[in-house]
């Protein structure tokens, strides 16, 4: 069965072309125009990833997005059209996997889908257990658990997380952390979302997210596993 994608915009055109590229994509797809609208396709059709934008009528993107993630961790790629990043990033704080500006090319959109979707459905290939202090990383699981209890991670942080620890004390700059978990060319203007994601997952990772022991900053640099542990 084809995997089922839904698209949640107010803008007939946008739905239009989003519908039709991915349909050649061979996806399934459905729509909704609304955040309460969006939230039942949600429930009911149980997509395997969503295309949210953020400039919704009534019910906001980011509080969609918010009210998703309390239910599940389905893979969600924001639509912006804001120029405030900040928007953008605090997105990716609640739990959203990437963003694609408007206006997008429909190409991309597809491509960014197809990537997206081969991360949540296994992007890290090595098999076993990765251990480090009381931190236990199922690389087959896609699961982790930090002193026996698990950590709920969204698809991006898992693979983010994954990559890091299977090569302790290596820094990967913004754009090394990109290109693996993407697949994909991108420009700077997404490394910020590299940092979000640290965010997130330092939120959920760390005993003390400000004093983090297993995800360090390198400064000028990039992000490196601590390799001390």
């Amino acid at each position: 069965m084809n995997e089922t994608i839904l698209v949640v915009d107010d803008e007939p055109q946008i739905v239009k072309q989003a519908r039709d590229y991915l349909a050649q994509g061979g996806f399934r797809v459905v729509i909704a125009g609304n955040g309460p609208t969006a939230l039942a396709q949600a429930r009911t059709e149980h997509p395997d990833l969503i295309v949210l934008d953020l400039n919704l009528p009534g019910m906001d993107g980011l509080d969609v997005c918010r009210a998703l993630r309390r239910e599940s961790d389905v893979p969600i790629i924001m639509l912006t059209a804001r120029v405030d990043e900040t928007d953008r990033l605090i997105g990716l704080e609640l739990g959203a996997d990437d963003y694609i500006p408007k206006p997008f090319s429909p190409r991309e959109l597809v491509a960014r889908v197809r990537a997206v979707l081969r991360r949540a459905q296994g992007g890290v290939q090595t098999s076993g257990l990765l251990r480090a202090g009381d931190l236990e990383i199922n690389l087959n699981g896609h699961t982790v658990a930090r002193a026996g209890t698990p950590l709920h991670l969204t698809y991006t942080e898992f693979n983010l997380l994954a990559t890091l620890a299977q090569y302790p004390g290596q820094t990967f700059t913004r754009a090394q952390l990109l290109d693996r978990l993407h697949g994909l060319s991108v420009d700077t203007g997404f490394d910020r979302s590299v940092d979000a994601h640290i965010k997130n997952l330092r939120r959920k990772l760390e005993p003390d997210p400000a004093a983090p022991l297993y995800v360090l900053t390198i400064y000028g640099v990039g992000y490196k596993f601590n390799d001390e542990l």
